[in-house]
Parts: C-alpha cells; sequence; structure tokens
C-alpha cells in the first residue's frame, strides 16, 4: 500500500473515532439557546430532574417540537404537584390502593381542593387547560400542537410552575 494511502486510511480512521464524541449531544442533554418557555431562573436550585425537564421544555420549543414541549411541560406540572404534596408530607392523599402516584387529573383535583395552600385563581384555572393540550400532544393521533398552541399557555404555565415551586419550599 503506497504512503498516501495509508495516511488516508489514519485520516479516515481518526475521523471516524472523533465524530460519535464531537457530534452526539451529551448524555444530559444540550442547554437551550434561550429560555423562551419557562425561565431557569424559576426553578435554579430546585432540584436536577425539574432543572433539566425545564431545558428539555426550552430547547423542544426552540426547535419547533411543539408536541415534545406541551408533553414535557405537562410532565413538569406533574412532577411540581407530588413534590408539593411531598413536601407538606402529604403524598398518601395523591396515591392509590397500590402505592402508585394517582394520574394528572385527580393530581390536579387533589390540588385544587387543597384549600391551605391558598392557589391563585389564575393557576386554577389554567391547571385543566394545561393538562388538556399535553395531553392531547401525548394521546391524540390527529392533533399536533402548533407554536400558537404553546404562546397561548405559556404565561399560565409560568404562572402556575412558579407558584407550585413557592408552594414546594424548595
Amino acid at each position: 500500500m503506497s504512503e498516501p494511502i495509508k495516511k488516508a486510511l489514519n485520516i479516515v480512521q481518526a475521523i471516524s473515532k472523533d465524530i460519535p464524541c464531537r457530534y452526539v449531544p451529551p448524555s444530559l442533554g444540550a442547554s437551550p439557546d434561550s429560555q423562551m418557555v419557562l425561565p431557569h431562573s424559576i426553578v435554579s436550585g430546585t432540584r436536577g430532574y425539574i432543572e433539566i425537564v425545564t431545558k428539555q421544555i426550552n430547547g423542544t420549543y426552540e426547535k419547533g417540537w411543539y408536541d415534545a414541549c406541551a408533553v414535557m411541560m405537562r410532565r413538569l406540572l406533574e412532577m411540581l404537584i407530588i413534590e408539593c404534596f411531598e413536601h407538606h408530607n402529604l403524598s398518601h392523599e395523591i396515591k392509590n390502593n397500590g402505592g402508585d402516584f394517582l394520574y394528572l387529573s385527580d393530581l390536579i383535583t387533589k390540588t385544587l381542593n387543597k384549600s391551605s395552600w391558598n392557589l391563585g385563581r389564575s393557576s386554577k384555572r389554567a391547571l385543566p387547560k394545561l393538562k388538556n393540550i399535553g395531553d392531547q400532544s401525548a394521546h391524540s393521533r390527529r392533533f399536533n400542537a402548533t407554536r400558537e398552541d404553546i404562546d397561548k399557555i405559556i404565561g399560565d404555565f409560568r404562572n402556575v410552575a412558579q407558584e407550585l415551586i413557592y408552594l414546594c419550599r424548595f
């Protein structure tokens, strides 16, 4: 084999080894360039998994993956509701007989009925709406969320997320 061909093969092998390292996203995901749905400052210092999901929410919006964004928004709400009940030592109220957490619709009902938490009027109105778009994006075969769908709920989402985080007292 000639020297130029050996050099070319070595270059190809080096590039082949380098490509997965350079172009594969980090295992915990890349950080979005923007925070268009939920500012990171709202979740900073809470729990690592809450911060990661928030990055995913912002990243999916940024990339135009609106169904994924809606589903992740729904997931964060579910997580924050559970965190609130756990913080107040009330997780038994949101578990079934098998010890599993209730579905989001029941979690929302339990949250809305927690008068001692004094959840704001706008959060009470927003929770079912936020769940609905997440459900449609996750479960409806013929629904695809658009940017306009997400834009309509960003304010409500931020308000609810921030209120639940305060209730959790992270």
